[in-house]
């Protein structure tokens, strides 16, 4: 099993990730439902920005620092940095405030000053209004966006035949990375009911079968 399903497993133990009927933003009946907000303790956090680390690392996509875009971006930059350091790759990092501070430090960033190539973290992408922001926060500092590296990609169309994902890659012509995607979220159901004896098999079985159908009817390649 990759490291994505082994975060697939970590997040359903977790509650993270549920399965039932969920109505989505775009009016659709999901049958999963991920709530990274739920990753709500010291110990859940470090493993989620562990799995951030190591796609990171996997990807390779040349970076200098890390930004986080508030609010979930913001623990997610923070954690991955200590997850990387400890991985021998020691690099800055920067999260922004909705509103301006007028007092002190001021101004909307806090942390290591934006500069070079910047990886963007954030928990998923739905209608990249939070990626179109970093984008403009980075590049109005003078530095480079890098990439983007999220928790899950639904590789689900949006009001047109491209993804989230995908339309974020085409209109900034940046790589974006998941942890996970919705065919690992498959391949895991997939592992667990060839292996799971009949005890809880049939729920299983229900599951992969409404994931599987629900990426049929909205899913991308």
């Amino acid at each position: 099993m990759t490291f994505s399903q082994d975060f697939i497993a970590f997040a359903c133990d977790k509650g993270v990730l549920r399965f039932g009927e969920f109505k989505t933003k775009a009016g659709r009946m999901s049958p999963y439902f991920f709530n990274a907000g739920l990753f709500d303790d010291g110990a859940s956090l470090g493993r989620l920005c562990d799995f951030y680390a190591d796609t990171i690392l996997a990807a390779g996509i040349a970076h200098d620092m890390l930004f986080g875009p508030a609010y979930k971006g913001i623990p997610l930059a923070a954690g991955t940095a200590i997850a990387l350091a400890r991985r021998g790759r020691n690099l800055p990092f920067c999260f922004n405030r909705k509103e301006a501070k007028d007092h002190g430090e001021g101004g909307t960033l806090i942390g290591a000053p934006l500069a070079g190539r910047v990886l963007i973290l954030d928990d998923v992408i739905s209608a990249g209004t939070s990626i179109r922001e970093s984008v403009n926060i980075i590049r109005a500092a003078g530095a480079t966006p890098a990439g983007v590296v999220i928790a899950l990609d639904r590789q689900e169309r949006g009001q047109g035949e491209l993804s989230a994902v995908q339309e974020v890659e085409q209109d900034f012509g940046l790589p974006v990375v998941a942890v996970a995607s919705l065919a690992d979220l498959i391949g895991y159901l997939r592992r667990e009911a060839s292996t799971l004896g009949v005890r809880g098999h049939a729920e299983l079985e229900r599951n992969l079968d409404a994931v599987t159908r629900y990426r049929e009817n909205y899913g991308v390649s």
